[in-house]
């Protein structure tokens, strides 16, 4: 597991309060009161400690979930954690493996993934540079940039690895990708494109049919939450919808 308290961060809990934050010398501000940074600083984890209006929060190690959520800065649309979680489902992506995550956005697929197959590597490419600096920072403060080798370039031009356990697309027209992840995919590796539009699913299925991918398969990631106070049913209000995951095996 990566230390993220080495990073600098630590998690806060108390009833329905969860907070992530960076150790530093200003006071952490939370619903309930204040927290002095001194005191904060020498707090381990499953340690007990007061707000200034005497509120209980316990420190608790953050993982690459909590980071995610509530620490890495949020560029474009993410891949979500329920779609990212199907994609190491369905692949079978394992420790030493070797990824290519095209389309970087804010880092948060690479770094989900990167968390599973280290000691193994996720090669990611960016074209916008503006948005390749924002992931950077965040590679950076996850502790996993060893990991992760980062790329400003397009895709759509080449993908200059070979031999690759799974390539995953997230970007406009992924279709002009499909034909370079063939080739950087060794036999038997997965092509995993997602796709927020029906349109899109088709244009990208109609390119992975002609290059004679095989175990052709799209699917939606629906989660839907239920509420457990006073009564119990499904939430009037969720996030269902978020995009289309086409999944393809490179047979020869």
């Amino acid at each position: 597991m990566v230390d993220l308290k080495k990073q600098g961060f630590v998690m806060l809990l108390s009833g329905d309060e969860c907070y992530l934050t960076e150790i530093s010398n200003k006071p952490f501000h939370t619903r309930s009161g204040v927290i002095d940074w001194k005191t904060l600083k020498k707090h381990n984890s499953g340690s007990k400690i007061k707000t200034h209006l005497g509120k209980d929060f316990f420190v608790v190690k953050p993982s690459i979930k909590d980071f995610l959520e509530r620490g890495a800065k949020r560029m474009p649309q993410i891949i979500m954690p329920k779609d990212a979680a199907l994609i190491l489902a369905y692949t079978g992506v394992s420790p030493r493996d070797v990824v290519v995550d095209v389309g970087t956005g804010s880092g948060f697929l690479s770094i989900f993934i990167a968390n599973y197959v280290r000691p193994g590597k996720v090669i990611t490419y960016e074209k916008d540079k503006k948005v390749w600096k924002v992931a950077k920072k965040n590679i950076g403060a996850s502790g996993l940039s060893r990991f992760i080798e980062m790329k400003n370039k397009d895709a759509a031009r080449g993908i200059s690895e070979r031999g690759v356990d799974l390539v995953t697309v997230d970007v406009q027209t992924p279709e002009r990708i499909v034909k370079h992840a063939y080739k950087s995919l060794k036999v038997g590796g997965y092509l995993v494109v997602y796709s927020p539009t029906v349109e899109e699913v088709i244009a990208v299925t109609k390119e992975i049919r002609k290059l004679g991918f095989s175990y052709i398969n799209t699917v939606e990631n629906i989660v839907r939450n239920w509420q457990t106070e006073r009564t119990t049913r499904p939430r009037t209000m969720g996030l269902m919808h978020t995009g289309f995951l086409t999944f393809a095996r490179r047979a020869r």
